[in-house]
């Protein structure tokens, strides 16, 4: 992230992004690999929010933030990046290669899925814009089904998670099964049993290739 002399953010246009994409009404939204030093004060600030409680890391401090992220660097089917519109972080998204993860052993895994976790930035102070949730849904899908060339997109959010569920499901994804992905106890990470809805994507249902 670059700061003019004044104070305020231009860009973060000292990273390369792996994704740019012109949305109708909305502007150009950048997709940057995520820095977990630099960026582990913004991404804090959102998973600490009550909002983000199916996000699972409530109560975790900035510094454990930093750590989990830069524990993510390590894997080669992991990967966290930083949707920014105008300067300012608005989404942060995670890609996984499900073989690789849980939810790998609780659906018939296709070759070329690819799946994610999607987290959007809560409304400024100005409150919330129309459209801009679908505009950033689409840059991620835009990048993980094309820029990536992946055929399908999974997605497993919390079956409580009402709000995410619906905004999946206006974004065409088709809804799957309730599964219980099972617990991770592991030195290095721990994630408790889960239920979650998982939801489905084809490349051909938004772009019809």
């Amino acid at each position: 992230m670059t700061t003019d002399t004044d104070g305020t953010v231009e860009s973060y246009g000292d990273r390369v992004a792996v994704h740019e994409q012109v949305v109708d009404g909305f502007g150009t939204v950048r997709i940057l690999p995520l820095d977990a030093k630099a960026d582990a004060e913004v991404v804090h600030g959102w998973v600490s929010e009550p909002r983000a409680e199916f996000w699972g890391m409530n109560g975790l401090t900035e510094e454990q933030v930093r750590e989990v992220y830069e524990g993510l660097e390590a894997f080669d089917t992991h990967h966290a990046y930083l949707a920014v519109h105008d300067g300012e972080p608005v989404g942060l998204l995670q890609t996984y290669e499900p073989e690789a993860d849980r939810v790998g052993e609780c659906y018939e895994v296709e070759p070329g899925d690819i799946g994610v976790h999607v987290l959007l930035a809560p409304a400024g102070d100005g409150g919330g814009r129309p459209g801009w949730s679908s505009a950033v849904l689409a840059a991620f899908t835009s990048y993980v089904l094309i820029g990536l060339d992946r055929p399908r997109v999974v997605v497993d959010p919390d079956e409580r998670n009402e709000r995410a569920i619906a905004r999946f499901a206006r974004q065409g994804f088709e809804r799957g099964p309730v599964v219980v992905l099972p617990e991770i106890d592991l030195p290095e990470v721990y994630l408790p049993e889960k239920r979650a809805r998982l939801a489905f994507l084809r490349r051909e249902t938004v772009f019809g290739r």
